[in-house]
């Protein structure tokens, strides 16, 4: 993982991006695309958050297989060396779901004069229009897309498309000018690792030495998990 900032944009300094996720585990794919929305946009700091329990992986068969506390253990070792990212465990120490907007309210008291970068993948933007209070949401960030190269558009449901309609932007200067409301999608960054393709080859003991930080394999082994 690297903090070189070297291509971001000189225009944008301001701003916080964050990444929340299960992290089970944490993988290059999470670090590598979230750097390259820094260089992007020219974030120099971007919070790693934990979700503690997910809303959209309640059921038995989602629930993460590493407990909490190696989750953001985890996330605390991928942040070790690193400038631009830190690991924000606050929704591990909240009770019950972890609902973005939530967890948005308190960076926007935290950070009131920063704009905030909410990053989110392509299949969580597909299912926006149905999380809690998702137009709350957009009053207290920009939604920031890191899009899969070749993803069929026509893929959207009418709500995503009408969302879309509404807030996207292609300005990066807009994006400061605004403070939030709008969706931007990064340049095509696609990273294919997934937390549950790791899981089955570590379960199969094979090698996960692409996908992920050395430092993160080495945690992995030594507590034994997901074998």
């Amino acid at each position: 993982m690297t903090s070189d900032m070297s291509s971001a944009t000189p225009a944008m300094t301001k701003g916080i991006g964050i990444l929340g996720g299960t992290f089970d585990p944490i993988h290059l794919g999470h670090t590598q695309s979230a750097q390259a929305v820094a260089n992007e946009l020219g974030l120099t700091k971007i919070l790693l958050i934990p979700a503690h329990i997910p809303p959209h992986k309640a059921s038995a068969d989602l629930v993460p297989s590493a407990s909490a506390e190696q989750r953001a253990a985890m996330v605390e070792i991928a942040c070790l060396d690193s400038r631009l990212f830190s690991c924000d465990q606050r929704e591990l120490k909240r009770a019950g779901h972890s609902y973005t907007v939530e967890t948005l309210k308190e960076l926007k008291l935290q950070y009131p004069e920063q704009p905030i970068y909410f990053i989110i993948g392509m299949d969580s933007l597909m299912s926006f229009t149905s999380w809690y209070q998702y137009q709350h949401i957009l009053t207290l960030c920009h939604l920031v897309v890191n899009t899969r190269p070749n993803y069929p558009m026509a893929q959207f449901n009418e709500a995503t498309k009408k969302l879309l309609t509404n807030y996207q932007t292609t300005d990066i200067a807009q994006l400061s000018r605004n403070n939030c409301g709008n969706i931007f999608f990064a340049q095509a960054n696609y990273v294919d690792i997934s937390s549950t393709q790791i899981r089955q080859r570590l379960a199969q003991q094979q090698s996960c030495q692409q996908q992920l930080l050395p430092v993160i394999a080495e945690f992995i082994h030594k507590n034994k998990l997901y074998r």
